[in-house]
């Protein structure tokens, strides 16, 4: 019945790792002067300084790398950081940007061993730069997927219908011969509305119901069951 599984990345197979920010927010703090802290809007506003103007901001990965050069140099600017300011942006880079930023998840690679092991196509659709496939190649579970559908490529991002069928397309199959996990209920609902079978993965156990799961291992159990 099923041909193809589909995942998200970031809270799905991949989490952020403390040490980066923590090691960002304290290098900062030394350079500044004072307390650091990203907010989200914070953030949002950054992006749009260093996209300067451009959109898309970025369309492959030697653009994301001077997109983000830009954004660490916005930063550090808005930080009140004037010394060395060059070469302190450069060092943010090296060391956040796909640069042990991310972690998986435990049961990750049995759960894609499995798929791969039963013939099932997979891929990625992330709500991301062109640096998704590169990420999931650091983290040595890229061989595992014939497909990245990043936004950033697509020209939408979950919930649109758009970046679930450019997915699709990538691997040649229906929603209704596809499965779909992800950590956002609504992103999870957006493919489901396509005809996937989608899964929201809810880690902390908060919720129950017939398409939530807890545990990426909880799609074998489904698979063996109805595959």
């Amino acid at each position: 019945m099923y041909k193809a599984i589909f995942f998200d990345r970031d809270g799905t197979l991949t989490y952020f790792t403390k040490e980066k920010e923590c090691w960002r927010d304290e290098t900062i703090r030394k350079w500044s002067g004072k307390p650091f802290l990203l907010s989200y809007e914070k953030m949002m506003a950054l992006f749009r300084q260093a996209a300067e103007g451009k959109t898309p901001w970025y369309t492959d990965l030697e653009e994301e790398r001077r997109f983000f050069r830009r954004y660490y140099r916005y930063l550090l600017i808005g930080e009140g950081v004037t010394v060395d300011m060059e070469e302190r942006a450069e060092r943010l880079f090296s060391e956040l940007w796909c640069n042990g930023d991310r972690a998986l998840f435990p049961e990750v690679k049995e759960v894609l061993a499995y798929g791969k092991a039963h013939g099932y196509q997979m891929g990625v659709i992330s709500d991301t730069s062109p640096s998704l496939e590169y990420t999931l190649r650091q983290l040595g579970i890229a061989g595992y997927f014939t497909s990245f559908t990043a936004s950033s490529l697509v020209g939408a991002g979950k919930p649109d219908p758009a970046i679930y069928r450019a997915a699709l397309q990538a691997q040649g199959v229906a929603a209704e011969e596809s499965i779909y996990v992800d950590d956002t209920e609504e992103e999870a609902d957006g493919a489901r509305k396509l005809g996937f079978t989608s899964f929201y993965l809810d880690r902390s156990k908060q919720k129950t119901g017939r398409w939530i799961i807890d545990d990426l291992r909880n799609i074998i159990d489904f698979l063996e069951n109805n595959g």
